[in-house]
């Protein structure tokens, strides 16, 4: 089993990656480019030598419901193959421009009941989840607290965060 660090260590190869120190020492890959509102290829790689890679797309690996491959036991040339594969597959068609985060149809899916979603803790807090300006933000209140390009990644770090939407 390849160490974390020379799993980062692959995974900082891909310039087209870029790198999201997520909770609990887990770290993310994101792909900026992706032509899909799918945007993570390497998720929660973490310490212990559990790591995920989406696959979702490839078609090539066996995937759990989300599209991911646990990579815990991959030698180095397989994880680049699946990495490569992964980016290849969210990768936008030559001559196509890549899908916006936030457009008005992806909010409206996003958001089914208005603009804004609500997540609470355990302990009542509330935070607002809004899709503005092809970008997601989230709020307490009126201050802003994190933002975000995607859907996904927002309700993934409110989830991580203890929140659920209401």
């Amino acid at each position: 089993m390849l160490t974390f660090d020379k799993k980062i260590a692959i995974l900082d190869s891909f310039p087209e990656l870029e790198r999201k120190d997520v909770s609990l020492g887990r770290v993310n890959y994101h792909y900026p480019d992706s032509a899909q509102e799918k945007k993570t290829v390497a998720f929660h790689f973490h310490k212990n030598g559990n790591g995920f890679v989406y696959a979702g797309l490839v078609g090539d690996y066996e995937t759990d419901d989300k599209g991911l491959v646990n990579v815990r036991d991959y030698t180095e040339a397989q994880l680049r193959e699946i990495v490569d594969a992964s980016i290849r597959s969210l990768a936008p068609s030559p001559g196509s421009p890549a899908q916006g985060a936030c457009r008005p149809s992806a909010a409206a899916s996003a958001f089914p009941s208005g603009d804004a979603d609500v997540w609470t803790d355990a302990e009542g807090q509330e935070l607002t989840l809004r899709c503005e300006d092809e970008t997601f933000f989230i709020y307490s209140g009126s201050s802003l607290e994190m933002a975000f390009e995607t859907h996904e990644e927002a309700e993934e770090y409110l989830a991580e965060e203890g929140f659920s939407r209401r």
